[in-house]
């Protein structure tokens, strides 16, 4: 199942306040945008107080605090969308996409490990992005296949706090040292989140 993204939701309200201008700017906190990223802010701030827990914990605090605030706003974004009574069409499209996403938006309450929104990963996409233009070299489907995998290596890496460089350098000698094997058990200790990986694959120091 996909895991819906909280940014993604907020962003219609967000731009709905943007647009206003004059005397509805002045009365902003009475729209029901704004109450739709107040709420949406409110389980941030609750689900972020928990990032340190281990995940077992983590869950079970989302479940027993965070679950009752998330079903409170799909709720109310319900009976508002029910009610006839939005003048915004923005602010409409925004409550019927949460409202539409609903189940994806609920995953994370039932795993510890997935975020409220994808904003770490469009972070770390943000560089393959900007050389986009040197990516036309890739001509083919297979090299756009293989593309993909070292930038997935590299970015989990980065994720697991290691040093890219050395830890595919690492990588790719220890693989050359198991061609010919038919037990791929040696990869779990190659993974970017094992601690039988040498030191170096954590260095800071430059190629």
């Amino acid at each position: 199942m996909f895991a819906g993204c909280y940014a993604h939701c907020r962003r219609k309200f967000s731009d709905v306040l943007k647009g206003l201008k004059g005397k509805q700017k002045e009365n902003a906190k009475t729209t029901v945008a704004y109450q739709a990223l107040q709420q949406i802010a409110a389980i941030y701030h609750l689900d972020n107080s928990y990032s340190e827990l281990k995940p077992e914990e983590r869950l079970k605090m989302r479940r027993l605090t965070v679950k009752p605030q998330v079903e409170a706003f799909f709720a109310w974004a319900k009976q508002m969308v029910e009610s006839n009574s939005i003048s915004s069409e923005m602010t409409l499209k925004g409550l019927k996409y949460c409202i539409n996403q609903e189940e994806n938006l609920k995953v994370f309450l039932n795993d510890p490990e997935v975020p409220m929104d994808n904003n770490e990963t469009e972070t770390s996409l943000r560089s393959f992005c900007l050389h986009k233009h040197a990516w036309k070299l890739i001509d083919t489907i297979e090299g756009a296949k293989a593309s993909a995998i070292i930038y997935s290596i590299t970015e989990t890496a980065k994720a697991n706090g290691l040093n890219p460089f050395w830890y595919m350098e690492y990588l790719i000698t220890e693989l050359m040292e198991h061609l010919d094997d038919t037990d791929r058990s040696f990869l779990d200790n190659l993974l970017p989140w094992s601690e039988k990986l040498p030191d170096i694959c954590r260095s800071s120091q430059q190629q």
